[in-house]
C-alpha cells in the first residue's frame, strides 16, 4: 500500500532541500521542449488554416496531440529499455528538428508529418521527464515542486504562446518554426547531466493496469475534461474573435497561461499542506465558467475574463490530479502515472480542436465555446466520487489505495 500526502500531516520542520543539480539540468530540458511546443501550438494553426480554413487548423492540432497520445503510451517501456537520457534527447530533437521543414512547404500533408514527428518528440519529453521529476521531488515537498515544475514550464507558455501569432503577423511563420527548432535543440546539451536510471521502489504498475485502477483513472478523466478546452482556446480564439482583434488574442493568450501558473503555484502550496482531494471539484467548475464567459466572443472584456477564469481553474486541476497520481502508486509506478496524466492533458487537447473546428463552421463560434463548458461538466460525477473517497480516506486515517 502507498501512503498519500493527504495522510501525511505537514510538518515544517520536516521539509527536505527540493532544488539539486539534476533537477535544474531537467528544468533547462523543460524550458527548451515547452518553448518550442508553444511557439508553434498557437501558430501552426493559423498557418495551416490560410490554406484550407478552421478544419485544417483543427486538423493540424488534432495531428500534434494524437501523435502525442501515441508516443506517451509507448515512452515507459522505452525508458525501461534505453533509459531517460536516450529518450530525452531523441525528444528534443524530434520537437525542434523537424520544425524546419516547415519554413520550406506549407502544403497539408508537410505540416501532419511535421506534427506527428514533433508530437512524438513531445511525448517523449513530457512522459520520461515527469517521471524523473517525480523521482528527483522529495514526497514531502510533492506538490510545492510538482507546482514549481508548473512555473517552469508555464513561463514557457506565458511567453510563447503570445509570442508565437505575435511573431508570425509580424515576422513571419518562418521565424516562428525557426525559434521554435532552435529552443527544442539548444536543450539537449543538458541531458547528460541528468541521471539515466533511478533505483525505485514498489511494484511497477504497468498501462493495462493503470487504465483499470479507478484512483488514477478518475483523476486523469477530471483532468482530461478540462484539457478540451484547452486545446480549444490555443487554436481557435485566434480565429473566433474578430480579425481586427490582434492585440486581444495575444492579450488572452497571455493572461490564460499567466491565471494557471499562478493558480498551479498556489494549489500546489496548499496541497502539501491541506491535501490534493478538494482541489479538482473548484478547478473544473471553474474551467467551465471560463469558457463559457469566452463564448461571448464580441465583448473584450468577457474573453479576458473567461481565459482568466479557465486559466485558474486549469491550473488547479493541473497540479491537483498529477499531485493526487502520483501520491497513489509506488515510485516504480511514476512513469505510468506520468504517461497517463499526459495522456488524459493530449488526448482532451487533440479531441477538443480535432472537433471543434467542423462544430463550430455549422454553428458559430459562441455556441461552440458554450457546448465546450457542457462537455467540461461531464466529469463533474468523477470527480465528485474521487472527492468523497479520498476525503473518506483521509479522515480514517489511512493509504487511499486497498
Amino acid at each position: 500500500m502507498t501512503d498519500t500526502l493527504d495522510s501525511i500531516p505537514f510538518d515544517p520542520a520536516r521539509r527536505p532541500p527540493l532544488m539539486t543539480r539534476p533537477l535544474l539540468l531537467r528544468f533547462v530540458s523543460i524550458l527548451g521542449a515547452s518553448t518550442s511546443f508553444y511557439l508553434l501550438l498557437s501558430a501552426v494553426p493559423g498557418y495551416a488554416a490560410s490554406g484550407g480554413g478552421g478544419g485544417q487548423a483543427g486538423l493540424a492540432t488534432g495531428t500534434l496531440m494524437l501523435a502525442t497520445v501515441v508516443g506517451e503510451l509507448a515512452t515507459p517501456a522505452l525508458v525501461n529499455h534505453f533509459g531517460y537520457r536516450v529518450v530525452l534527447a531523441a525528444g528534443l530533437g524530434l520537437l525542434g528538428a523537424p520544425a524546419l521543414a516547415l519554413t520550406f512547404s506549407r502544403d497539408l500533408w508537410c505540416i501532419v508529418a511535421v506534427c506527428l514527428l514533433r508530437g512524438l518528440g513531445f511525448a517523449f519529453t513530457v512522459v520520461a521527464g515527469g517521471a524523473l521529476t517525480a523521482a528527483l521531488i522529495p514526497a514531502e515537498r510533492r506538490g510545492e515542486g510538482l507546482a514549481l515544475v508548473g512555473i517552469v514550464g508555464g513561463v514557457p507558455s506565458l511567453v510563447a504562446l503570445p509570442l508565437g501569432v505575435w511573431l508570425a503577423a509580424h515576422a513571419g511563420h518562418s521565424a516562428v518554426f525557426t525559434a521554435g527548432a532552435v529552443a527544442a535543440l539548444a536543450a539537449i546539451p543538458a541531458v547528460p547531466g541528468m541521471p539515466d536510471r533511478l533505483r525505485v521502489s514498489g511494484r511497477p504498475v504497468g498501462m493495462t493496469e493503470g487504465l483499470r485502477r479507478p484512483e488514477l483513472l478518475r483523476p486523469a478523466v477530471v483532468f482530461a475534461a478540462t484539457a478540451v478546452a484547452a486545446g480549444i482556446i490555443v487554436t481557435f480564439l485566434p480565429l473566433a474573435v474578430p480579425a481586427s482583434a490582434t492585440g486581444l488574442v495575444a492579450a488572452a493568450l497571455f493572461v490564460q497561461p499567466a491565471a494557471a501558473t499562478l493558480a498551479r503555484w498556489l494549489a500546489g502550496r496548499y496541497s502539501d499542506r491541506s491535501g490534493s482531494a478538494a482541489l479538482p471539484l473548484p478547478g473544473l467548475l471553474l474551467s467551465a465558467v471560463g469558457t463559457l464567459l469566452t463564448a461571448l466572443t464580441g465583448s473584450p472584456v468577457a474573453v479576458i475574463v473567461g481565459v482568466g477564469l479557465f486559466g485558474a481553474g486549469f491550473g488547479i486541476a493541473q497540479n491537483a490530479t498529477l499531485t493526487l497520481m502520483y501520491a497513489r502508486v509506488p515510485t516504480a509506478g511514476y512513469g505510468t502515472v506520468s504517461a497517463l496524466w499526459n495522456c488524459a492533458y493530449d488526448a482532451g487537447m487533440g479531441a477538443g480542436a480535432a472537433t471543434f473546428g467542423w462544430f463550430a463552421a455549422g454553428a458559430g463560434y459562441p455556441w461552440a465555446f458554450a457546448l465546450t463548458a457542457v462537455v467540461i461538466l461531464c466529469a463533474l460525477k468523477p470527480s465528485l466520487t474521487d472527492r468523497r473517497t479520498a476525503l473518506r480516506a483521509a479522515a480514517g486515517g489511512g493509504p487511499f489505495q486497498r
